[in-house]
């Protein structure tokens, strides 16, 4: 791409790992969009809101067919959207630290509470086991089913299969 009258800066970066952030970003960006609309769809509009809760999740990340697929949905936007994050805030940053001691600092930084957070949250969502000592004290506690959630539009029993998996 051109420059920008004459002033020498570049709108895309010519190479290395500012081409790569560059794309990383409009492609992770892209990538949010369908991820989290896809989420709001399911959890805001397929379920009531009302009912999504510690067994809906529980229920959905265990689930022996599909379970690692919402796993890995959910792994994927976490991934995306901390690196997204990350990576705009590292660029807006540049652009107000010009020593390069203190870059190297606020890179570091950077960096490393975002792998930090990368680690916390793949931790828990791979490493997540359904509690169900913790959802029958809800049943109890609530006097109602965990797992009640249920499309909109449905009428009031939840679907079968959610209530025979929280049994």
């Amino acid at each position: 791409m051109s420059t920008r009258s004459g002033a020498g800066r570049r709108v895309r970066p010519a190479g290395g790992f500012e081409l790569f952030a560059w794309y990383a970003m409009r492609v992770s960006g892209l990538l949010l969009v369908f991820l989290a609309l896809g989420h709001l769809f399911i959890t805001h509009i397929v379920f009531n809101v009302e009912s999504i809760n510690y067994a809906f999740v529980a229920n959905r990340w265990a689930a022996p067919k599909v379970g690692f697929i919402w796993r890995l949905w959910d792994l994927v936007m976490i991934s995306l959207a901390v690196f997204h994050g990350f990576n705009g805030l590292r660029q807006v940053l540049d652009e107000y630290i010009t020593g390069s001691g203190k870059r190297v600092v606020v890179h570091t930084l950077i960096w490393s509470c975002m792998w930090a957070l990368l680690a916390i949250g793949g931790y828990a969502i791979l490493m997540f086991q359904r509690d169900d000592k913790y959802i029958k004290e809800w049943e109890l506690e609530h006097g109602r089913p965990a797992t009640a959630a249920r499309p909109a539009d449905s009428a009031s029993q939840p679907p079968a299969a959610l209530v025979d998996r929280a049994r």
